[in-house]
């Protein structure tokens, strides 16, 4: 019986995937993850950011939601 390191499909669902598909869905899953931490990045780095004047409030407002709105994209 052999394992999957040395087999070169594995099961994945209800089919068998190559192992170049696997790697290309693996590729794919990581940079969502980069994309998702970049974005974790920024919306802490708005969110640190202290301001009274009101247009830079509404600025990091609409920045923070559209941080927010690609973070949930991602998900």
């Amino acid at each position: 019986m052999a394992s999957t390191m040395q087999h070169p499909e594995v099961n994945f669902g209800s089919g068998f995937v190559s192992e170049d598909q696997r790697r290309a869905a693996e590729q794919v899953r990581t940079v969502k993850e980069r994309q998702k931490q970049s974005l974790h990045l920024q919306r802490e780095n708005i969110l640190s950011q202290k301001t009274s004047h009101p247009a830079r409030r509404t600025a990091l407002e609409a920045a923070l939601a559209q941080v927010d709105a690609q973070i949930e994209s991602l998900n």
